[in-house]
């Protein structure tokens, strides 16, 4: 371990918590900052990726991942009505969106992208840390890909209308399916039957995933994902630890520090920090998680850099001047993504592997730069026609009880094997 990078991730950490509201002059964006800190760290340490659920399945047979994911969309549900119940859904910028042809579309593109980028929306910032060039490159086509997918979101009635509706879906303007409307008499404003639905699904999707990976050990084509191996064993060794009641463990020790700060943590661990996160989140802002939107943003922003007009860049999109034109710090998901960076860099550095990380990072070749480009463009606007990525039409979604959040994960796992099975062909 680098003692180095454990003292530089305390001032960092230091710095954002004392200095972070002074900086941004704002309590909300604050609240984003701390929030995507949270979220980066603890998708870092739980060693958690959308993208990896369906990947890890394809590649390895490990399911693991996936069965995490619903659990975690499960929780995230279930803490969630302790926020919704007894107040009006439509006072919440809830996630239910449309259900249409953009919706399949988008999910088929994301799936597909994220099997060549090797992450997702929140991923790629992940790997801003961990796999630098990759992250950059993908990060810069998906921000492509957002921005010239804006003018189609703005004005296709096939990414806006939505062919099921309830009367929450309708009030909010997202005109999509709303979980609790369909249990008006279940004798908690249609939060039981809710929250049963999403439990069936969930169970479904690991019984499915279950199966599946049955199959692939019988046909002697399962391994465990070498982070899932990493897991276990850490698990393993602190299981078979023998306990000494007559120690007093000492705080300010190498063995307490990486106990606190860097022994990687299950994957139920790190799904039950993102959940108890989001809740605060939709406690706190009365929102739910997005990404992506920013990315577009950010890409404009590029070109007015590069010297192309404003009003060329408002006329094309069809959106106002003002997320091109304010400052970069002033757009609350900008925040938040900044935050999860900072968050994984945090780990990163507690572990005291940045450096090692990013010169290893450094070597890909221009096959894998063309295919990074490629993932990273079709997620982007694959986004756009599904009015979010990964977590703002899967995760967000879910918990806020969308039916098209499972409807955006039924096609981005098909998008997922499509790209899969191009990629073996490709022998990426």
């Amino acid at each position: 371990m680098r003692k180095s990078e454990s003292y530089a991730a305390l001032v960092i950490a230091a710095a954002a918590l004392f200095f972070g509201e002074w900086l941004l002059g704002s309590q909300e964006l604050y609240v984003r900052l701390l929030i995507g800190i949270g979220l980066g760290y603890a998708l870092s340490r739980g060693y958690i990726g959308f993208a990896g659920s369906v990947n890890r399945a394809y590649t390895t047979g490990s399911t693991r991942l996936m069965r995490i994911l619903m659990f975690m969309f499960f929780i995230s549900a279930l803490m969630s009505v302790a926020v919704l119940y007894g107040h009006d859904a439509t006072s919440f910028d809830l996630w239910v969106n449309p259900i249409n042809t953009g919706l399949l579309i988008g999910g088929l593109l994301f799936g597909f992208g994220m099997v060549f980028s090797g992450c997702c929306a929140s991923g790629v910032l992940v790997n801003m840390v961990e796999l630098l060039p990759q992250a950059i490159i993908t990060l810069f086509f998906f921000g492509m890909g957002v921005f010239i997918g804006f003018p189609v979101q703005q004005t296709a009635s096939w990414i806006n209308e939505s062919w099921l509706s309830t009367p929450t879906g309708t009030a909010l303007g997202t005109k999509g399916v709303y979980f609790p409307d369909l249990f008006p008499n279940d004798g908690l404003n249609g939060y039981l039957g809710a929250i049963l639905l999403t439990a069936v699904l969930c169970f479904l999707v690991i019984g499915v995933s279950y199966l599946y990976e049955n199959k692939r050990k019988k046909s002697s084509t399962y391994r465990l994902q070498f982070l899932e191996h990493m897991q276990v064993d850490y698990m393993q060794r602190d299981l078979t630890k023998d306990i000494d009641i007559t120690h007093v463990p000492q705080l300010f020790t190498r063995d307490t520090f990486e106990r606190l700060f860097v022994n990687p943590w299950s994957m139920r661990t790190g799904a039950m920090v993102i959940a108890s996160i989001f809740v605060i989140l939709m406690g706190v802002i009365k929102a739910g998680w997005g990404a992506s939107t920013p990315y577009g943003i950010w890409f404009g922003k590029l070109l007015i850099t590069l010297g192309v007009g404003t009003e060329h860049i408002v006329a094309f999109t069809g959106m106002k001047a003002a997320p091109f034109v304010n400052p970069f710090f002033s757009h609350p998901i900008t925040v938040q993504n900044i935050g999860i960076i900072l968050g994984a860099l945090l780990y990163m550095l507690c572990c005291g592997q940045f450096i090692n990380s990013m010169k290893a990072s450094l070597h890909i070749s221009g096959k894998q730069i063309a295919f990074f480009a490629l993932g990273g463009f079709c997620m982007g606007i694959g986004t756009r026609f599904a009015n979010g990525c990964n977590v703002g039409a899967l995760f967000t979604p879910i918990a806020n009880f969308s039916l098209s959040g499972w409807i955006f994960f039924i096609f981005l796992v098909a998008g997922a094997i499509i790209g899969n099975k191009v990629a073996e062909k490709a022998r990426l």
